[in-house]
């Protein structure tokens, strides 16, 4: 569960379920929180917030306890919206509220849907801000999944229209090294410098961009999810989790919608085995998921995301309170938040792994946990 508003006091995360024992810092999160907050076309909110951590809760002495983990992130920017955001009546500002939806947000359906004239009501929570607190979450969830070797890494694949090189024969090492080289977190860097030079033409005209991010997944163990219910399938959490950052528009889990133009010897991997590995796959065209559950290859996921819609040259839009034609509002924006939003999805599939770890290896304590993983694992060599 994840609270607070844009401009608000701050934002605050309560995550339960986690075992006891397991190794928690502060600085495990805000590194998480400062890569969110880097890359090429970001804009001013990123040099006000430097955000830090601040755990409440289900915390001590460095390991969580088994209750609770409640995370709160301050908004330094509070300190310049303290009476247009206060929560008492008597000091509410005039004159700042916000009548004109903005093509693309959630002001105009959220306001009718919520009977809100305000929209500020509306456009504080729906900001992409609330995503910080995710990625909070989401460092957490790492942790858990490092304990069992589970790795994960994001990098930008398209902006603009302008494209790098997919995964591919790329190690996730080798990924990660060269993607860390890029400040667009892209690992084809010629392609890099070109998705720069897009970006400048774009905020140079008051325009946005979009893209494609790609998450991977390695080190996953078989049988994660389940094919037994439609709700408790892996892809099907998966997707839903990337779909739920702001600003996604569509999900493909690996080479997701390039089957529809191939036949079937085309996309399915075929299964070998050996003495020393057990069972494997030489491809990897599912993406890690079979039938609603990991298959032990890495897990691959791709997203696209469209061109934030907050413009510096705004588009059409009608006032709500005159219903006259006027030239949407403007908050502060990013030109370009691609490789943001592929550090979010990095938080939001550590998450859903981390709770299918949970819900297929159990235990209260991390030591328990661990056996249950071991003892699987000896099944699964024996099988």
């Amino acid at each position: 569960m994840t609270s607070g508003e844009s401009h608000g006091k701050g934002l605050t995360a309560i995550l339960e379920g986690l075992p006891a024992g397991l190794s928690i810092l502060a600085d495990h999160i805000n590194r998480e929180l400062a890569r969110r907050q880097t890359g090429y076309g970001r804009g001013a909110r990123m040099q006000i917030e430097q955000d830090r951590v601040e755990i409440l809760s289900g915390v001590r002495s460095g390991e969580t306890l088994g209750s609770p983990v409640t995370i709160f992130i301050r908004n330094r920017d509070w300190v310049n919206w303290e009476q247009i955001m206060s929560e008492d009546p008597e000091v509410k500002e005039e004159g700042r509220e916000v009548y004109r939806p903005r093509p693309g947000h959630a002001d105009l359906s959220g306001g009718i849907k919520y009977a809100q004239r305000d929209l500020r009501n509306i456009l504080e929570r729906s900001s992409a801000r609330e995503t910080a607190a995710r990625v909070a979450v989401g460092a957490v969830a790492r942790r858990l999944l490092h304990a069992f070797g589970i790795d994960l890494i994001s990098h930008v694949v398209e902006i603009g229209g302008v494209k790098g090189k997919g995964h591919g024969p790329l190690t996730v090492g080798k990924i990660r090294t060269l993607s860390e080289k890029s400040d667009l977190r892209c690992a084809d860097l010629r392609a890099s410098h070109a998705m720069k030079k897009r970006i400048d033409r774009a905020a140079g005209e008051g325009d946005t961009l979009g893209g494609v991010f790609e998450v991977i997944a390695s080190g996953i163990p078989v049988g994660l999810g389940s094919h037994v219910h439609y709700d408790r399938k892996l892809n099907a959490c998966l997707a839903g989790a990337v779909m739920s950052i702001q600003a996604v528009k569509g999900v493909e889990i690996g080479i997701g919608f390039e089957a529809a133009r191939c036949s079937g010897s085309e996309v399915h991997d075929e299964i070998f085995y050996s003495k020393a590995g057990g069972f494997y796959r030489k491809t990897n065209r599912a993406g890690g998921i079979e039938g609603g559950m990991s298959n032990g290859e890495d897990i691959v996921i791709r997203a696209v995301m469209k061109p934030i819609p907050t413009l510096r040259k705004p588009l059409r839009s009608v006032d709500i309170m005159t219903k006259r034609p006027f030239r949407a509002s403007v908050e502060r924006s990013d030109v370009c938040a691609v490789p943001a939003a592929g550090v979010i999805a990095e938080a939001v599939v550590a998450f859903e792994l981390a709770r299918a770890m949970v819900d297929k290896f159990g235990g209260d304590s991390l030591s328990e946990m661990k056996r249950n993983y071991e003892g699987y694992l000896k099944t699964v060599w024996e099988y």
